[in-house]
C-alpha cells in the first residue's frame, strides 16, 4: 500500500513538474511499470537525441530502487549494450547509495546527469571507458553517431502527448533485438559490479 501511495503521489509531481529534458510515465494499466524519456543535453555528444528507459518499481519500493535500464542503444562508458546503468544511487547499501528519501525524479535526474558527466573510473563498458579517457574526440564521434543512428524520434512514435520534442530518427525492432541478444558493437569487458 505504501508502494502505491507514494507512486502515486510522484507521478502526479513528475506530470505537473517533471524535470527539465525528462518525462516519466505509467506504461499500461501496471503502475510499477514506467516509461521515461530523457532528451541529451546540449553540448554533449546526446545533443538533440531522445533517450528511452524503463523503469520497473520493485515490490519493496521505497526500500528497494528501482531497476532502471535504457530502451535506446546509447554509446556510454557506465551503459552496457542491454540498457544497464552503472550508476550508485540504483544500487542498495553498502556498495550503493540508494535511500528510501530518494525518488524517481531524482533518479532520472542522476541519470540524465551521467549522460552529461561519465564516470570513466567505474566503468560497465571497458574499451568505451579507456576511448573516453585516452582519446576523446573518437569517443566523441562514435557517441555522437550512435546518437544520430539511434536516439533521433520520428513524428509519431512512442511517448506521453506533447512530452518531448520531435528531433528525427530511432530505434526499430531489429535494434531492440539486437540489443536483447547483446549483438550491439561497443561491447567489451564490463567491470561495474552488481548490475
Amino acid at each position: 500500500m505504501q508502494r502505491t501511495s507514494r507512486l502515486k503521489r510522484e507521478l502526479s509531481l513528475l506530470a505537473a513538474e517533471p524535470p527539465p529534458g525528462i518525462t516519466c510515465w505509467q506504461d499500461g494499466d501496471r503502475m510499477e511499470d514506467l516509461r521515461a524519456q530523457i532528451l541529451g543535453g546540449a553540448n554533449t555528444p546526446y545533443e538533440k537525441g531522445v533517450f528511452k528507459l524503463e523503469v520497473h518499481i520493485p515490490e519493496r519500493y521505497p526500500f528497494e530502487p528501482p531497476q532502471i535500464r535504457f530502451l535506446t542503444p546509447i554509446y556510454h562508458p557506465n551503459i552496457d549494450a542491454a540498457g544497464r546503468i552503472c550508476l550508485d544511487v540504483l544500487k542498495l547499501p553498502p556498495k550503493g547509495a540508494w535511500r528510501p528519501s530518494l525518488n524517481i525524479a531524482t533518479l532520472l535526474t542522476s541519470v540524465q546527469q551521467l549522460m552529461a558527466e561519465p564516470n570513466p573510473d567505474d566503468p560497465l563498458m571497458a574499451d568505451i571507458s579507456s576511448e573516453f579517457k585516452y582519446n576523446k574526440p573518437v569517443f566523441l564521434k562514435n557517441a555522437r553517431q550512435w546518437t544520430e543512428q539511434h536516439a533521433r524520434q520520428k513524428a509519431g512514435e512512442e511517448g506521453p502527448p506533447g512530452s518531448l520534442p520531435e528531433v528525427g530518427g530511432s530505434e526499430g525492432p531489429s535494434t531492440t533485438q539486437k540489443r536483447k541478444a547483446g549483438q550491439l558493437s561497443g561491447g567489451g569487458k564490463r567491470l561495474c559490479p552488481d548490475v
